[in-house]
């Protein structure tokens, strides 16, 4: 029998950065903007003292702009790599695992972009309509080439159902949890959610209808 193969080398810790805005992230979804300190998100990534957090970030908005900015990237990066993808069955099947993937590794992202929208800062609003604008704006031109029986003037109304078909589920879990007894987040709850999505998003997107909604 071959020598007992060397252990795989351990990942390498999160820098300082990322262990700040992994802490932002679930500090500002839970309660937002105005309802945290830095002296509390400083407290909640286990820092000695807030030096180090200021060392990464100026301010509160910068904080947040950057929590957000960073958990909405990688969804705007996944729309425009799938393309056309959202025409085939097996490519919405894929492109649907692939959010939920990452949806469930950042399971506070939803709801950090609902309460992104309750916020009544003007300057901060300003900043959340450029942060998440793309994401609306890709998904848009997505579904421009869905096969359903939808209008041009349906779309706004499409791209909305899917959001909170494919967000509200993880941004409202709490509230799922409660009225369902059961953790919306589990492995099994996750994966009932998977299957329904696909077959929603296949439905709703009219794949492997046949014909092509006229431009």
């Amino acid at each position: 029998m071959s020598a007992r193969a060397a252990a795989a080398p351990a990942p390498e810790p999160p820098s300082t950065r990322d262990v700040i805005l992994d802490a932002a992230e679930r500090c500002f979804a839970d309660r937002g903007f105005a309802g945290v300190s830095m002296r509390e998100i400083s407290a909640e990534a286990g820092l000695k003292n807030q030096a180090s957090l200021y060392h990464h970030f100026t301010d509160k908005r910068a904080l947040y702009e950057a929590a957000l900015a960073r958990g909405v990237a990688p969804i705007v990066a996944l729309m425009e790599e799938s393309g056309g993808g959202w025409l085939d069955p097996a490519e919405v099947e894929r492109n649907v695992d692939r959010l939920l993937d990452y949806l469930t590794a950042h399971p506070h992202l939803p709801r950090l972009i609902q309460r992104a929208g309750l916020d009544d800062s003007r300057a901060l609003r300003s900043a959340v309509r450029t942060l998440l604008r793309p994401v609306y704006t890709h998904g848009i031109r997505l579904l421009e080439r869905a096969v359903g029986p939808w209008e041009p003037a349906d779309l706004p109304q499409l791209a909305t159902g899917l959001y909170h078909l494919i967000f509200g589920y993880f941004a409202n879990a709490a509230l799922l949890e409660v009225i369902a007894d059961e953790d919306p987040r589990s492995p099994a709850a996750v994966a009932r959610q998977r299957r329904f999505l696909k077959a929603a998003v296949t439905q709703l997107l009219g794949v492997g209808a046949g014909t092509r909604r006229s431009g």
